[in-house]
């Protein structure tokens, strides 16, 4: 259990969300199979175990996991758009007459119902991790549509959710530059090797640089053009590797080996224990490091009348 992506959120009131009272919750929005002619379905399931009566909320030492399921039918447009053309010339050369488009709809819809059973099924899994006494609510994608779709389900079931995206004071832009111009972050955090730099103008071109060493001076006579960047990799603690970037989200999270191994020995030789251990490493080290990256990005901007 060990997230590859951090999307932050912060719940906006003193929302008393308990173990118990998430797992009701949850319950009435469970993940369903695809009917025949049902396109997606999304609902949530175990974090832990396949069993039947797994429980939907993994808790441990305050924090709380869990897991949403999106399943849907895989219909390509393209087969869809071939088959409505081939329906679409053999209704107008038997009939000798032209098919307009509430038509073509029509017969759009009756292709998808007819292929819709035959579809091959996809199935995506989108883990949150609740921390409420810190008020956060961490998602693992790297995808804020996708989180997003988890939240709105949770304020479903719940019947409230008042959350937001964490944001900070100073732009992230402006504070990336003015680390890779000085050479040196701050709060335990550190430049590695790639970033990608963005002109400051709307149709500017865009230099992604990998490998390199960001104080080169190549780099610097870009930053000196005007150029800002937009993303970044960067270590913590000499725990975390990851990349940010302007919108704060944190991607290709990568925890260091001493942790990893640190979780295995405190999970002893059963699934579950490893399960549990490696969950509570990964949230104390993220109670340590996201308020530690915040202050590091200028602190974090409340918005007025939250």
């Amino acid at each position: 259990m060990w997230f590859r992506n951090l999307l932050l959120y912060r719940l906006t009131s003193d929302t008393k969300l308990t173990a118990d009272a998430l797992e009701t919750a949850l319950a009435t929005k469970p993940a369903l199979p695809c009917g025949s002619q049902t396109p997606s379905t999304y609902g949530f399931i175990a974090p832990f175990g396949s069993d039947e009566d797994a429980p939907l909320v993994h808790s441990a030492q305050g924090f709380l996991l869990i897991c949403a399921q999106n399943e849907e039918r895989m219909l390509p447009s393209s087969v869809v758009r071939d088959a409505v053309k081939e329906k679409t010339d053999e209704i107008e050369a038997a009939e000798n007459r032209k098919v307009y488009k509430k038509e073509k709809d029509q017969i759009k819809d009756e292709i998808i119902q007819a292929l819709l059973p035959r579809a091959f099924i996809r199935r995506s899994k989108t883990y949150a991790a609740i921390a409420p006494a810190q008020g956060l609510i961490l998602v693992d994608s790297s995808s804020a549509k996708r989180a997003e779709e988890l939240l709105s389900t949770l304020r479903e079931v719940l019947g409230s959710l008042p959350v937001r995206p964490v944001s900070v004071k100073r732009a992230p832009t402006d504070t990336f530059t003015e680390w890779v111009k000085q050479h040196h972050a701050s709060h335990g955090l550190a430049l590695s090797d790639e970033c990608e730099l963005r002109d400051s103008a709307e149709d500017g071109g865009i230099i992604r640089i990998r490998r390199e060493d960001l104080a080169s001076e190549e780099i610097q006579t870009h930053l000196e053009a005007g150029k800002l960047v937009t993303q970044l990799t960067l270590t913590w603690d000499e725990k975390l590797s990851f990349l940010i970037d302007d919108k704060l989200a944190i991607k290709r999270l990568r925890f260091d080996d001493l942790l990893q191994d640190q979780a295995e020995e405190d999970g002893g030789d059963d699934a579950a224990g490893q399960f549990d251990a490696s969950f509570v490493l990964m949230m104390l080290t993220f109670m340590e490091f996201i308020p530690q990256l915040i202050e590091a990005l200028g602190g974090e901007e409340i918005p007025q009348g939250i």
